[in-house]
């Protein structure tokens, strides 16, 4: 007895609180394509992503969509099981129905030579497979290449790879992703090594002045660096591109562009950027709660100070309005 085949089909719809960008760049990383062919996949019609499977095969394929955010279902693919001698049986013209399926992407269409859908020739197509699977069965240990030179053949990509449940961390990159604590912390790493790396210029400064200058200009630049580096796995983290960056070049917004980087959640789990960041450990979460500290502090003194300042002019004024005779 022949063994049931199914396909996998789509039409478009999403898995629920899944955004569309998402899903389409979780499926471009899955059948590792680029983003125009995986935008044709949400055109709105019924399309067969995969065909001729086995049914644990199957329910592997669409588990692998249904965490990338596509809402495929399982579907039984009889033109998997059609022959040559079937195609050849003559039949009758009263006996022929109306309608028909395609047996590559299953458009329903009227009768007709040609997939208006796809635009395969159906006859050679249904030829084509009963011939791939006379080779199978004579040659099983090659399916892969008879399948491979088929004009038709489906991508041949793994979509059931998994993504780590973590990422890695590394401070020295552009990729990956950190939570808001991890980038507090790292800051404040950043900050205390940038200090003491510049009191070590400064006795460099007093011995050579060039050989300070050099020093701090090379300070300055890989502080910079790794501060970009930062920045970006923590845009990445809420799912922005690292781009965004640049903003802190304009006045004003870039104050509040950081706060936004500090108050925005990254994303609960997978985004485009890759698997969510490790938990915070404790270190993390003390340097961030002292560099909150340290923040807050100088934010009160500068606010304290300033009014200090308005309140001796003020005290001025009044002193001079005093001191002026009466006329």
């Amino acid at each position: 007895m022949t063994q049931a085949r199914f396909k996998i089909v789509f039409d478009g719809e999403l898995m629920p609180e899944m955004a569309l960008e998402t899903a389409k760049d979780n499926l471009a990383r899955l059948f590792k394509s680029d983003r125009t062919r995986i935008n044709s996949l949400f055109s709105g019609s019924t399309i067969a992503i995969k065909r001729n499977l086995q049914e644990s095969e199957a329910d592997q394929y669409l588990a692998a969509l249904h965490r990338a955010g596509a809402r495929a279902r399982k579907e039984p693919d009889p033109g998997a099981s059609l022959s040559l001698v079937e195609i050849n049986t003559p039949t009758s013209a009263a006996a022929e129905p109306a309608h028909m399926s395609c047996p590559k992407c299953g458009q329903q269409q009227p009768k007709a030579a040609e997939c208006m859908a796809c635009g395969i020739v159906i006859a050679k197509y249904q030829a084509r497979q009963a011939s791939l699977a006379e080779q199978q069965s004579a040659a099983p240990a090659a399916p892969a290449e008879a399948a491979a030179n088929s004009p038709y053949a489906t991508p041949q990509a793994k979509v059931a790879e998994a993504l780590p449940p973590v990422g890695e961390l590394n401070v020295f990159t552009l990729d990956g992703r950190i939570g808001r604590l991890r980038y507090l912390a790292w800051s404040l790493v950043l900050t205390l090594a940038f200090a003491g790396v510049m009191a070590v210029v400064a006795i460099a400064a007093s011995i050579s002045d060039i050989l300070g200058g050099l020093l701090a200009i090379g300070v300055v630049l890989g502080m910079l660096v790794v501060s970009v580096q930062i920045g970006a796995q923590r845009l990445h983290d809420i799912g922005w591109s690292a781009w965004l960056l640049l903003l802190n070049l304009v006045p004003i917004v870039n104050s509040l562009f950081w706060i936004l980087m500090l108050v925005v959640p990254g994303s609960t789990g997978a985004n485009r950027y890759g698997p969510p960041p490790p938990a915070n450990s404790l270190a993390v979460r003390v340097l961030a709660g002292l560099f909150l500290t340290l923040l807050i502090g100088s934010l009160l003194s500068l606010f304290l100070g300033g009014f200090a300042m308005l309140g001796l002019a003020l005290s001025g004024l009044e002193l001079g309005a005093l001191d002026t005779p009466a006329p």
